[in-house]
């Protein structure tokens, strides 16, 4: 759709979402237009939250976890790719301004932030441009494909596609190192994990914990957060053990141990240099 009026247009979809009870997720490029657009749209009555850069692991996970609870029902960001993979309840992903070439225009980040409305029955992403990028276009070409292949496989094997719809019990589990915020030991470096001890957890809760912490681990080495990616990964060794799953113990380190070229070897992943954050 054309970038004149997108903002206007923008309010007429979240509206239709509103009365369904269903989410949104709205990306800009830059942090002005965010924060712009996320007063603009809390004077016309929306409930909006705005996710931004400065906002740590946690809080961004509360976020997240609100929005699906229905505690808001659209969430503004630059960045939304490393937000919780997992959000059936989003029907619209909105992208402004996806003409603009760049990293955050690119067919792979396109392709990845229209994926967020994959799960829900009537899931669906709007591009506002004032032209189609190559960007665009391939975008838009393997989305095509994958689509495709689903209703062959569906087809084939008689499958009527369904919505996901998940409890507030269910979303508050899968969402449960959210929890720990405020309840951080102490001393040493910050840690996800609620003070609790593991021993008093039920074991589904301590495969929800597990399950979380992968996540974020390897969201964190994608983002190339090594230091957090370390911290998480012996937070995971912790529950592992508690779990009796030692056998499994390793797979953190291989995650947390891939860097790219050129970039300092991670303390405590089987090196003794230092660590650093990529950006």
């Amino acid at each position: 759709r054309p970038v004149k009026g997108q903002v206007d247009d923008l309010l007429h979809e979240i509206r239709l979402r509103e009365r369904k009870s269903e989410r949104v997720l709205v990306t800009t490029l830059t942090k002005r237009m965010a924060e712009d657009l996320t007063d603009y749209l809390q004077q016309t009555g929306v409930r909006v939250r705005y996710m931004h850069s400065d906002i740590e692991t946690i809080e961004r996970m509360e976020i997240v976890r609100g929005l699906r609870l229905g505690e808001f029902d659209v969430l503004v960001g630059i960045n939304l790719l490393r937000e919780g993979l997992d959000m059936p309840e989003v029907s619209l992903v909105a992208i402004l301004d996806a003409d603009q070439e760049g990293f955050l225009r690119s067919d792979r980040s396109l392709i990845q932030t229209i994926g967020r409305a994959a799960r829900h029955l009537e899931g669906r992403a709007i591009l506002y441009a004032d032209r189609i990028t190559g960007s665009m276009q391939r975008a838009i070409d393997e989305t095509d494909r994958r689509r495709t292949i689903q209703r062959e496989h569906n087809l084939l094997h008689g499958i009527t596609p369904r919505g996901v719809t998940k409890s507030v019990d269910e979303i508050h589990l899968m969402t449960r190192v959210a929890d720990a915020r405020g309840e951080e030991r102490p001393e040493g470096p910050r840690s996800l994990m609620p003070s609790k001890p593991d021993k008093e957890r039920t074991r589904e809760e301590l495969e929800a914990l597990v399950k979380e912490l992968e996540t974020l681990m390897r969201e964190a080495a994608i983002a190339m957060d090594f230091e957090s990616a370390a911290r998480l990964r012996d937070q995971l060794f912790e529950v592992r053990t508690t779990l009796g799953d030692s056998a499994r113990l390793a797979r953190g380190v291989e995650v947390v141990k891939k860097r790219p070229p050129g970039m300092a070897p991670l303390r405590g992943a089987g090196s003794s240099g230092s660590s650093r954050k990529g950006r």
